[in-house]
């Protein structure tokens, strides 16, 4: 404080957080008291940073709206709170801010001048927010809106190409990725820079083509299916080899050539498992930065490795999501090591404790633990997914969702080698609910075998699920072991 002449009485002052008018919509709780801290620092590390625009921390010199920061959360931030206003308005400062050549800035509102963007994964906010946005809230006038902006950046990157291969520019990369103290041992995750912005090439182009099939283009969803086989064929060509090694062998290389389909059927399956051995090399701790850690987990129960997810998930020491917990942090940190083990500090010109980036986790949190997801035929939560995924030292986990239609939820208890589901499905809607079970006549609804509950649909089995159609409702599923 400054001048005020005198002694200062703390009990003078109130401390007031301000943040932007979003109405929380999500609540997420489970039986590990340390994820419950890692959810409430996320959603702290939203109220603290969503003032207008996304900002990337709120209490150093810098507080602005950088772009890879906002997309790498934004699916998370729709759980927490109602999200559609606030970024539908900051789209448009993207779109306003965004360069003649296609290009968009790192930050927006635009402040480092006309030649700071065109960076893989902060430009490619102009496709992945929008997409995002739609799925969580249905609206598809945001695509309509943005449609100009998205299909400017994906023409950037195809410009900026030789031989459909984005191997030009400045880029952040995995920013912020797990590097060792000792940087002679061999063990710092780095990923090729262009490795990267091809993946996010062929990705803002895949998120293209399904807008324009939402918005009835016909021709541009031919044109940049075309252009996105050729985007592939050129990954393949400059970063695997002929054996299916990636040249950098990161767990983000693994992560982004997996989810965004970049490798052929035929190679994931092996991709997956270099992931996974990748991640026991460094006894279970996840290394990726920015960029990576967003589908981490996602890739992992993709392709069957949800034991491997939990164990980064439950991991306490340096570096994954629940050292700073342990460390005492209430926001999400901007490094993975901004306090370090010994207590000392990170370089305090950039190590902020409230930086939402890798809160990420949280859309794996609501979507895959939890299995609150939405289908891309009911957008919006019309037609709902709920399909949890039950692992680690969990005994109980619940999360539910205001939606446009009413609360969508969903909880799993585990008690005396039981199985017990509660599940409520809002007005209007239909939902796809999975349950851990290869016989439906083990399962029970409100003390009823399936076969006996009228309004329920038994479509089948799944990948050892026993898959039900539901309609709107409160159910409670039992399963006797």
């Amino acid at each position: 404080m400054e001048g005020i002449k005198g002694n200062l009485n703390p009990d003078d002052f109130t401390a007031v957080a301000i943040y932007a008018d979003m109405k929380p919509t999500g609540t997420f709780t489970t039986s590990n008291a340390l994820i419950n801290q890692l959810q409430h620092n996320i959603e702290w590390g939203q109220k603290g940073n969503f003032l207008d625009v996304p900002t990337d921390c709120p209490q150093r010199d810098e507080r602005l709206g950088w772009t890879g920061d906002a997309q790498v959360f934004s699916r998370t931030a729709s759980f927490n709170m109602n999200v559609n206003n606030f970024f539908d308005k900051w789209m448009k400062d993207v779109a306003a801010d965004q360069f003649a050549d296609g290009a968009v800035p790192h930050i927006v509102p635009s402040v480092l001048g006309p030649t700071a963007g065109g960076s893989a994964g902060w430009s490619d906010v102009a496709t992945i927010v929008p997409w995002n946005m739609y799925l969580a809230y249905g609206d598809k006038k945001i695509l309509e809106d943005q449609y100009n902006s998205m299909k400017a950046w994906v023409e950037y990157m195809h410009h900026q190409s030789h031989d459909n291969l984005w191997n030009t520019g400045s880029h952040f990369g995995d920013w912020l990725f797990y590097s060792p103290e000792d940087p002679n041992s061999g063990t710092a995750a780095i990923t090729n820079k262009y490795l990267i912005a091809q993946c996010f090439y062929a990705h803002s182009t895949q998120l293209l083509i399904n807008t324009a099939k939402v918005l009835g283009k016909t021709e541009d969803v031919t044109t940049y299916s075309a252009l996105l086989k050729k985007v592939k064929e050129a990954f393949l060509k400059e970063y695997v080899t002929p054996n299916g090694r990636l040249v950098s062998g990161t767990q983000t290389a693994y992560v982004l050539a997996l989810n965004f389909d970049m490798l052929p059927e035929d190679l994931r399956k092996q991709a997956a498992e270099g992931l996974v051995e990748n991640i026991k090399s460094y006894d279970n701790h996840l290394t990726t930065g920015f960029l990576g850690t967003p589908y981490l987990c996602e890739v992992l129960t993709r392709f069957g490795y949800d034991s491997i997810a939990y164990k980064l998930l439950l991991q306490k020491t340096y570096p994954s999501w629940l050292y700073p917990v342990t460390m005492g942090a209430t926001t999400i940190w901007e490094r993975w090591d901004g306090e370090k083990p010994d207590s000392t500090f990170e370089n305090p010109g950039m190590n902020s404790f409230n930086h939402y980036a890798y809160g990420a986790i949280g859309d794996w949190m609501y979507r895959k633990m939890v299995g609150i997801d939405t289908y891309e035929d009911g957008v919006g939560y019309k037609h709902i997914r709920i399909n949890p995924h039950i692992g680690g030292d969990f005994t109980y986990a619940s999360a539910s969702l205001d939606t446009y239609y009413g609360k969508v939820s969903n909880s799993w208890k585990i008690e005396n080698g039981n199985l017990s589901r509660d599940v409520e499905i809002p007005a209007n809607t239909k939902a796809t609910v999975f349950v851990p079970e290869q016989n439906a006549d083990a399962v029970k609804e409100s003390g009823k075998i399936l076969s006996q509950v009228t309004d329920i649909k038994v479509q089948g089995t799944e990948d050892g699920y026993v898959v039900l159609e539901l309609g709107s409702g409160v159910y409670h599923f039992v399963i006797q072991k």
